[in-house]
């Protein structure tokens, strides 16, 4: 389902380009993570944010609460990759990414 989403969007960035208002051009508040670990994360409700490991293939092993922060896109660049979520309501859920190892996020989303 979220390969499905992935290919929705590769192919309507291909359509629109990569100008302002893309996934790419605005990843929020980036967190970096490191595989073994878990990073705790904390946001504002309506703020967008990234949860960023050094390249390499890297799965979401389960999306947030919905409630929470929802999933927008999966990004690479400059030798990274980039979970790209929007907080939405105030809360606190855990990110799993798989790949070379396990790497943990922990998001807390505050009123303000």
């Amino acid at each position: 389902m979220i390969r499905r989403a992935m290919v929705a969007l590769v192919l309507a960035l291909g359509l629109a380009g990569c100008g302002a208002g893309t996934a790419v051009s605005d990843l929020g508040k980036v967190v970096e993570g490191a595989p073994g670990a878990t990073t705790p994360v904390e946001v504002r409700k309506g703020q967008r944010f990234s949860l960023s490991l050094t390249e390499g293939q890297w799965d979401l092993k389960a999306v947030p609460d919905a409630k929470v922060a929802s999933f927008i896109s999966e990004e690479h660049l400059e030798g990274r990759t980039y979970f790209v979520f929007n907080a939405k309501h105030p809360g606190s859920t855990r990110v799993e990414i798989t790949g070379q190892a396990q790497a943990s996020f922990s998001i807390t989303v505050r009123n303000s």
